[in-house]
């Protein structure tokens, strides 16, 4: 795969040092916020863009994508 330099970002020199003082138990919470942050906007995101989509299928929809579609080859119990 090739590199896109635009699709790169470059840390703040102040934010790099500011995580280099966390441990890495803060690092990681900082991380699982994002996460969530980002779980939270897609479905609201998918929830006004398919109205007629239930809960299901959002919340199936919003695995998806965060899992990179890996959730594609997993069969649910019936």
């Amino acid at each position: 795969m090739k590199l896109d330099k635009r699709n790169l970002e470059v840390i703040d020199d102040v934010m790099a040092q500011v995580l280099r003082e966390k441990t890495p138990q803060q690092r990681l919470a900082i991380a699982f916020d994002m996460w969530i942050s980002t779980k939270i906007q897609l479905t609201n995101y998918l929830r006004s863009q398919h109205m007629d989509w239930d809960e299901k299928m959002i919340q199936q929809e919003v695995a998806r994508r965060l899992s990179h579609g890996i959730t594609d080859t997993i069969q649910a119990p019936d």
